[in-house]
C-alpha cells in the first residue's frame, strides 16, 4: 500500500501566501470600514434615484458577470457535455471577470466610504464581512493564478468561493434594496 507524497513547502508556501494577502486585505479593508467615519455621500449617476440605486444596479451586474464566469468555467474545465470548449471562452471568462470586478469597486467604495462596516443588524453585518470577504478572496484568486505547480482544484474551488461570496453579498444588499422598494432606478 502506496501512502500518499507529503505535500512539499514549496507547495504549502504557493497557497498559504497569497491565502494570507488576501486576508490581510479583506481584514484592512474591514478595519477601515470600522474606524473611517461613515460620510453618508453616495455615488450619483444621471439616470438613477439614489446613489443606493446605482449600487444595486451595479452589484446586479457584477452577479450577472459572475454567473457568467461560472458557467464558461465550467465549459473550460469540460464539466458541461460538448466536449472541447470554443476557442473564445477563455478570453471571455477573463475578460467578464474584469469586468465584474470593476463595477463592483464603485459600490465597495460607496460601502466603505459613504456607510463603513456597521453591526446595526445582522444582514448589514454579514453583509459588511462579507463585502470585506470578497476582496480578499479576489486578492488571494488573482495571485494564485500567478503560481505554477498548483493542485488543479485550488483555483476553481478558490473562484467558486468568489462566486458563492459575491452572491451573498448581492443577496444582502442589491436584493434586499429591490425588495425594499422595488426595480427603481
Amino acid at each position: 500500500m502506496r501512502s500518499e507524497p507529503a505535500v512539499s513547502h514549496r507547495a504549502t508556501t504557493a497557497v498559504l501566501a497569497p491565502v494570507l494577502t488576501g486576508s490581510a486585505a479583506a481584514i484592512t479593508l474591514g478595519v477601515f470600514g470600522k474606524v473611517h467615519e461613515p460620510q453618508f455621500f453616495s455615488i450619483s449617476l444621471a439616470g438613477f434615484s439614489s446613489g443606493t440605486a446605482v449600487k444595486s444596479w451595479l452589484a446586479t451586474l457584477a452577479v450577472a458577470l459572475a454567473v457568467f464566469q461560472l458557467v464558461s468555467a465550467f465549459v473550460m474545465y469540460r464539466l458541461t457535455p460538448g466536449g472541447r470548449a470554443p476557442s473564445w471562452i477563455g478570453p471571455a471568462h477573463m475578460w467578464s471577470g474584469r469586468l465584474a470586478v470593476l463595477a463592483s469597486v464603485p459600490v465597495a467604495v460607496h460601502c466603505l466610504y459613504a456607510l463603513g462596516f456597521s453591526s446595526s443588524d445582522s444582514r448589514v453585518f454579514f453583509h459588511s464581512l462579507f463585502g470585506c470577504f470578497f476582496y480578499g478572496v479576489f486578492v488571494t484568486k488573482m495571485l494564485l493564478l500567478t503560481r505554477k505547480g498548483l493542485r488543479p482544484w485550488v483555483i476553481p474551488v478558490t473562484g467558486g468561493l468568489l462566486f458563492f461570496v459575491l452572491v451573498y453579498v448581492w443577496l444582502t444588499s442589491a436584493l434586499w434594496f429591490f425588495q425594499t422598494t422595488g426595480l427603481t432606478v
